[in-house]
C-alpha cells in the first residue's frame, strides 16, 4: 500500500501566507495585551507572534484540508504564551494575595460544601466586599488565561491553560491530565462565571460586550472573570497537593 505524504507549501506560498496574516498576529496580541499589565510591551507580543506565524507557514500542509487561519492561531498563541511565561512580571504581593485567596476558597468550599459567594469570601479574608472587589482588580494584573474550544460541541469550556504562578506545580503535570481536571473544575463554577469565561475566551468578546449581555459594567465583568480564575486555581491546587507536587 502506497502512503501519500502531504506536501508543505513552497517558499513563495509560505511568504504569501505570512504577509497575509500579519494582521491576525496584531489582533491576537491586542486581545491578549488587554489582560496584561502595562509593562508587557505589545510590540514584544507581536514579534513573538510573527515567529509563531512563520513556524506555522513552514509546517502548513494544504492537502490536509485544515484552513491556515485555524492552523496558525494555535501556534501564534503558543508563541506568545511561551514568551510571557519567561517573564517574572507578577509582584510578590500579588503572589501572596493569590495564595491567600486560594486558601480561603479551599477552606470555604469544604466548610460550605459549595462554591462560596463573594460576601463569604470577603468575610473570610477579613475585608469588606468593596475591598475584596478591589483585590480582584489587583489580581487581574496577574491573570493570563487562554481558552480554546474543544471542538466537541459542548458549550462549556473544555480547554483552558492558566499561566499563573508558573514556578508552581502546573508545569510538572501532563497537560492532558491537567486539562481534564480543569474541564471538570470549570463545570463546577457558578453559571454566570462559567458563561463569562466562555464569552471572554472562546468567543473573544470584549468586557463591554459581555457586560451588555449579562447586564453589568466592564469593571464588574473583569472582577467576576478574575474570581472565576481564582476558583479554578484553588480547585487545581486542592488536587495537586495530595500528589506532593511543589
Amino acid at each position: 500500500m502506497r502512503v501519500t505524504v502531504p506536501e508543505a507549501v513552497n517558499p513563495g506560498q509560505r511568504d504569501a501566507l505570512v504577509m497575509a496574516h500579519v494582521d491576525l498576529v496584531k489582533a491576537m496580541a491586542s486581545r491578549l495585551g488587554r489582560r496584561l499589565p502595562a509593562q508587557v510591551e505589545l510590540s514584544e507580543l507581536v514579534s513573538v507572534g510573527v515567529l509563531g506565524l512563520i513556524e506555522a507557514a513552514n509546517r502548513y500542509q494544504p492537502s490536509l484540508g485544515v484552513p491556515f487561519d485555524a492552523f496558525a492561531r494555535r501556534r501564534i498563541h503558543g508563541a506568545m504564551l511561551d514568551a510571557l511565561r519567561g517573564l517574572d512580571w507578577v509582584p510578590r504581593s500579588l503572589r501572596k494575595l493569590q495564595r491567600d485567596l486560594d486558601g480561603v476558597l479551599s477552606g470555604l468550599r469544604h466548610t460550605l460544601g459549595r462554591e462560596p459567594e463573594a460576601e463569604e469570601i470577603a468575610e473570610a479574608l477579613g475585608v469588606s466586599t468593596a475591598e475584596y472587589e478591589a483585590k480582584l482588580d489587583e489580581l487581574r494584573l496577574a491573570e493570563v488565561a487562554v481558552v480554546q474550544p474543544s471542538g466537541t460541541g459542548d458549550d462549556s469550556v473544555e480547554r483552558l491553560d492558566v499561566a499563573i504562578d508558573e514556578d508552581g506545580p502546573y508545569r510538572q503535570l501532563e497537560r492532558r491530565e491537567l486539562r481534564a481536571r480543569l474541564a471538570d473544575a470549570i463545570r463546577q463554577l457558578p453559571e454566570r462565571e462559567r458563561l463569562i469565561l466562555a464569552m471572554s475566551y472562546e468567543q473573544e468578546m470584549t468586557l463591554a460586550e459581555i457586560g451588555r449581555v449579562i447586564g453589568v459594567g466592564e469593571s464588574r465583568v473583569s472582577q467576576l472573570r478574575t474570581q472565576a480564575v481564582a476558583r479554578l486555581r484553588s480547585m487545581l491546587r486542592e488536587w495537586l497537593e495530595p500528589l506532593g507536587t511543589h
